[in-house]
């Protein structure tokens, strides 16, 4: 049972249907203690998983060669998860899930299949029949990880019937409007060559985009044409320190902005770190100002709950906590962390 403090999150890992592969797991505000609750098999590979806004649905892409999407239904007590359904991707590796702002689709990226897919939610929650899919076309500047399109997220936009795809494998952030379920491409953004666009997050206000790139571990900002929804470029910055020598190993992977707005972070693989930047309230671009080990290794995803940032280190199996300091957003570890197999993605319960 929940103890009343406690706030619940979702972790989607990398393990088979016939293991638990999606766990709820509770965390205690005060001190950064975590616990598992119980885990949910049935499903493969769930990188990428979220929940709806009621958070009675959770939908789960299953990144696998045959690539599946799952809705399940969520207990309104318990929080145990119940499989409503799955639905076909037609596309390998589909890596990421959302949902659109008045709930009624959701979209998925699939990485080695290079398409989009937009389906139907039924009144349960459930998914209908694919209603619409895209799929991208070229090849980027690096033979080895752009040798073709590879959709890496797609994201509702802050406003408007809009979703933005980062494309690792083009350099590029497709915008597409959706009506009635289909998907009509609307604006491209190109980044430069080798950049390797893969998450996004939106600055509160909307004046802002912050676009994580993979490939050369740089956050890219946007300025937000509020009518148009177009992108306008604005600069660069690095994730890692100035004076640290990247490898190959060095990629970042995910991104996020304090609820306030003043902070954004994005984690590091390879650094194995969270790095901090305050973000100019005038001109939305944000300023490096501190580097936090994860406490493990290839920390892939990680999310803010409870007024903690929560990260969750794939290669070794751990979720650490840390508190974040109100004034200057600094990550302080609280020394706890949570032993699961192959964490890759957060979901956490209001």
């Amino acid at each position: 049972m929940k103890s009343p403090d406690e706030v619940l999150f979702y972790v989607g890992t990398y393990n088979s249907p016939d293991r638990p592969s999606i766990y709820l797991c509770g965390l205690h505000p005060g001190d950064g203690e975590m616990r598992i609750i119980r885990g949910t098999a049935g499903i493969e590979n769930p990188s990428y998983i979220t929940l709806n806004r009621a958070e009675n649905v959770l939908y789960a892409a299953s990144e696998k060669d045959d690539g599946e999407v799952s809705a399940f239904s969520v207990d309104p007590e318990t929080k145990e998860l119940s499989l409503l359904g799955s639905r076909r991707t037609e596309g390998g590796a589909p890596c990421y899930v959302s949902v659109s702002a008045e709930g009624d689709y959701v979209f998925v990226s699939n990485y080695s299949g290079g398409n989009v897919n937009a389906f139907p939610v039924n009144e349960d929650g459930s998914l209908g029949e694919m209603s619409s899919q895209v799929l991208h076309a070229g090849k980027g500047f690096r033979e080895d990880r752009q040798e073709a399109p590879h959709p890496h997220s797609v994201n509702p936009a802050s406003s408007g019937r809009r979703v933005l795809v980062c494309d690792l494998g083009i350099d590029r952030i497709v915008s597409y409007l959706y009506e009635d379920g289909e998907l009509a491409k609307h604006h491209e953004a190109a980044l430069p060559d080798g950049s390797g666009p893969r998450h996004l997050a939106f600055h509160p206000s909307g004046k802002w985009l912050y676009c994580a790139n993979e490939l050369n571990c740089t956050v890219t900002v946007f300025a937000v044409n509020e009518q148009s929804g177009e992108l306008e470029m604005l600069r660069h910055f690095s994730t890692l320190p100035e004076q640290y020598a990247a490898g190959s190993d060095d990629t970042a992977a995910d991104i996020h902005i304090s609820p306030c707005g003043r902070f954004l972070y994005v984690s590091n693989r390879g650094h194995d770190s969270i790095v901090l930047f305050h973000i100019d309230e005038n001109s939305g671009l944000p300023e490096a100002m501190d580097w936090q080990s994860t406490g493990g290794r290839m920390p892939r995803n990680f999310a803010i709950a409870g007024g903690m940032l929560l990260a969750a280190n794939q290669n070794s199996g751990n979720i650490t906590s840390f508190a974040i300091d109100s004034e200057n957003g600094r990550l302080i570890p609280t020394g706890n962390e949570l032993e699961v197999p192959a964490p890759v993605c957060i979901a956490p319960l209001k």
